[in-house]
C-alpha cells in the first residue's frame, strides 16, 4: 500500500498538467493565415498538423497572433521560439 501512495504521488508531481488541446477552429485558422503568408500548401499543411500536438490551445492562439504580426509576451517568448525550431524540425528537415 505505501508503494502505490508514493506512485500515485510521484506521478501527481512528475506528470505536467493536461492542457486542452488546439481546436479544429484553430487548426483551420492556422493553416489560412500561413498560406496566407507563404503561399505554400504543403508547407502549412504540415505546420497545421504538427501544431496539434506540439501545442496547447492556448499557445495555439499566441502562434496565429504572432504569425499575424504581433509578439509573443515575454514570458511565451522562449516557447515560441521552442515551437517554431520543433515545427522546422518536423516539416522542413533539412533547414
Amino acid at each position: 500500500m505505501r508503494f502505490i501512495l508514493a506512485a500515485a504521488a510521484l506521478l501527481t508531481f512528475a506528470a505536467p498538467a493536461l492542457a486542452a488541446a488546439p481546436t479544429e477552429e484553430q487548426k483551420a485558422e492556422f493553416y489560412e493565415v500561413c498560406v496566407g503568408i507563404s503561399q505554400n500548401t504543403e508547407l502549412c499543411t504540415c505546420k497545421a498538423e504538427a501544431a496539434m500536438t506540439l501545442i496547447d490551445e492556448r499557445f495555439m492562439s499566441v502562434v496565429i497572433a504572432s504569425m499575424k504580426g504581433g509578439s509573443p509576451a515575454a514570458a511565451d517568448y522562449d516557447a515560441y521560439n521552442t515551437y517554431v525550431a520543433k515545427s522546422n524540425q518536423v516539416c522542413k528537415p533539412n533547414y
